[in-house]
């Protein structure tokens, strides 16, 4: 806003002598919104959420080229999300897409700070704590696990034989399958935990270890000399759209929301079998 700190500080005065009270308390050295100042801060936001919506469908109207910002979480499947976002992006050339890969909380924290307009992740819960962020589930699909390497046991008691490649237990998948070892009784060796889904399958396919992908890509795996030691729907890999309410109106998400993905998660799509 190219202000002096001087006149943000003159300006939180005036307000504050409006509103007849303190926006902010100290505490040490630093300051805290007292309880007034987090009620202004809210509906401030609010204010600033219209505002942006209102230029949003301006530009929507006005724009030739229509830049939508996308945020993926590094857990999900590369083929996967290019494949969701390939079926809403225009072919004629009006939407310039810009993809941003990060860690789930990273990519939250850019969308309510109105930075993304929409993120695809594998954790919805965290969108329950924002009523300004809407989430919709796009589909799941059950997990295989592979190796270079045969084992003697069946599975899943052969994941005790070997060193398992599995997600970073701070994605939903990763959380999903330490908790279905422990139900299982599995004592396994973690080789490795992985943010970004395809760092970890190039490792498998350097033949380190057990990796684990979403079911769908079975084929295209022992495709390429790997050997399926088994499967399962008891842990699912799950993908989640979610944007601000104010995106709703926006062409690509509008698009997204009345796409069929039933196809594409039930391992159909031509495309991605190519991939």
């Amino acid at each position: 806003m190219c202000l002096t700190p001087q006149t943000v500080t003159g300006q939180i005065r005036v307000l504050e002598g409006s509103l007849k009270g303190s926006l902010f308390k100290r505490v040490g050295r630093s300051l805290e919104p007292t309880e007034l100042g987090e009620l202004v801060f809210r509906y401030a936001d609010k204010m600033f959420c219209l505002s942006y919506e209102m230029l949003d469908l301006l530009n929507y109207q006005q724009d030739e080229n229509i830049l939508f910002e996308v945020g993926i979480a590094a857990a999900l499947s590369k083929a996967l999300t290019s494949r969701v976002l390939l079926s809403v992006v225009p072919s004629d050339g009006s939407m310039h897409l810009a993809c941003y890969e990060a860690t789930h909380e990273s990519l939250m924290e850019r969308l309510r700070g109105h930075k993304l307009d929409m993120i695809l992740s594998d954790c919805a819960g965290e969108s329950l704590k924002y009523p300004e962020i809407l989430s919709k589930q796009l589909g799941e699909s059950g997990v295989a696990f592979f190796s270079s390497e045969t084992y003697s046991k069946p599975f899943p008691q052969c994941l005790e034989q070997g060193k398992l490649l599995i997600p970073s237990r701070g994605t939903s998948l990763g959380q999903q399958l330490v908790r279905w070892f422990d139900e299982k009784n599995l004592n396994i060796s973690i080789l490795g935990e992985f943010d970004d889904a395809a760092m970890m399958k190039s490792f498998g396919f350097f033949k380190q270890g057990i990796f684990v992908a979403p079911s769908i890509y079975k084929q295209d795996i022992l495709d390429r000399g790997m050997m399926l030691l088994g499967e399962t729907t008891e842990v699912k890999e799950v993908y989640h759209v979610m944007f601000a309410e104010r995106m709703i109106q926006h062409p690509a998400v509008k698009r997204l929301l009345n796409t069929d993905f039933s196809e594409l998660f039930a391992g159909n799509d031509v495309k991605v079998k190519q991939l």
